[in-house]
């Protein structure tokens, strides 16, 4: 008896909703295997747009990549998208097996974590801003470990007195988090469920739609030829 084509689970394949339970033609099980070792082979997160030069023209690479991620979903390896990239990675329920002994890594401090939690959900913004929302003052130490962890850039200056410098959060950051966007950030419902906040919230208290344009806003403006620890520099005072 021949092998039956296998169902593909589209609920896993979010980059093609519209599809149904209907599994891939020769021609796009042929754009597949392109894929497949295309992004096998780079060393980095593959984009769409490198994989698009090397399809045909009319092929519909975002239904392909769908196959091809419920292709692997269930298996020891997953087919993952961050952002416009792709790239496999290791199931996490097996990370326990691939495990090996390690130093710790540095734990960041509260500070630290509420300041990248302000930068995720409200970036751009800017040393100031994210002051004004801790209620504290935002020291270097604070903001060298961040950029040292590489999940926080610095995208731009915001067009205002002063031109301060605008942080937001990298593709590293997405990786580190397992998040494909930063828009899949928990929203408010999902940290109360999770029982993040206990009693009554004030009056008008929310949680903010995170975003992360790649391109500057229109109230930014480029760091212009200045080194980046330059720009850095210039944006926070030193500590003391």
């Amino acid at each position: 008896m021949a092998d039956q084509e296998p169902l593909f689970d589209l609920r896993a394949a979010d980059a093609a909703s519209h599809l149904v339970r209907e599994a891939p033609n020769e021609e796009q099980r042929a754009h597949m295997r392109l894929c497949e070792a295309l992004i096998f082979a780079a060393e980095v997160p593959l984009g769409e747009e490198e994989m698009a030069k090397r399809l045909p023209q009319a092929a519909d690479l975002p239904k392909v990549l769908a196959y091809l991620k419920a292709e692997y979903f269930g298996r020891g390896v997953n087919l993952v998208r961050v952002g416009k990239k792709w790239f496999f990675r290791t199931a996490p329920d097996l990370a326990w097996a691939l495990q090996r002994e390690q130093v710790d890594p540095k734990k960041l401090s509260r500070a630290a974590m509420e300041t990248l939690a302000i930068i995720a959900y409200h970036q751009p913004a800017t040393r100031a801003e994210v002051e004004d929302i801790r209620g504290v003052a935002l020291s270097k130490g604070t903001m060298d470990v961040l950029l040292e962890t590489g999940w926080v850039r610095l995208r731009g200056r915001r067009k205002s007195p002063g031109r301060p410098v605008t942080y937001g959060t990298t593709e590293k950051f997405l990786l580190h988090f397992g998040l494909e966007q930063i828009s899949d950030l928990p929203g408010l419902d999902d940290l109360k469920a999770a029982g993040l906040f206990d009693g009554r919230l004030p009056k008008g208290f929310g949680v903010p739609q995170p975003r992360d344009d790649a391109g500057l806003m229109e109230d930014e403006e480029p760091l212009g030829d200045e080194p980046l620890s330059d720009a850095f520099a210039s944006d926070l005072p030193e500590e003391g």
